[in-house]
């Protein structure tokens, strides 16, 4: 909680009124001693350094600019920084691929589908008994397909099998 006090006034024969507790603040403040904050080093060389940074890449720019202009390779690249392997991964395959037309068109309709699906799978959510009864059928179909393909050793040899040679149809034998 905060304190209230109250400062002394007094009022002087010319009728003006004088702080008390000012003059005993002001009186502290000159018997104090001074302390002295250390200094920063000078501007001028943090500046002059930087300009000269500065300086040097916008020469480089300029370069490449010009270069460029005239139909010359540029003598310096300006990002030196390397791309990680996987960017580089892509780069080579997205090179390799010789209709990139029909890539990314499948790709914007592998989003547009996958868009699609979300608002329709949250559309069905909504609805009252739906989510539920779905729920039921898969907790139903995950147990049928464990007790016919998981339960006997000869089914998991017979479901591993069909799985690799579904896996190399996909793949291709190389």
């Amino acid at each position: 909680m905060a304190s209230t006090t109250s400062t002394p006034l007094s009022i002087s024969s010319s009728s003006t009124l004088i702080d008390t507790k000012a003059a005993t603040r002001q009186s502290a403040a000159n018997s104090s001693q001074m302390v002295a904050l250390p200094t920063l080093p000078p501007l001028s060389i943090q500046s002059q350094s930087r300009a000269a940074k500065t300086t040097a890449y916008c020469r480089k720019i300029a370069r490449n600019v010009m270069a460029m202009a005239t139909g010359e390779a540029p003598a310096e690249v300006v990002a030196t920084t390397e791309l990680p392997d996987i960017v580089k991964t892509i780069q080579e395959s997205w090179d390799k691929v010789e209709d990139k037309y029909a890539v990314t068109s499948l790709a914007v309709a592998g989003g547009i589908a996958v868009l699609a699906t979300s608002g329709m799978i949250s559309a069905i959510d909504r609805l009252p008994l739906v989510p539920g009864v779905l729920e039921l059928v898969g907790i139903g179909y995950t147990g049928w397909f464990a007790y016919k393909n998981l339960v006997s050793k000869t089914e998991r040899e017979i479901l591993i099998q069909k799985i690799k040679d579904t896996y190399k149809e996909i793949i291709g034998t190389s």
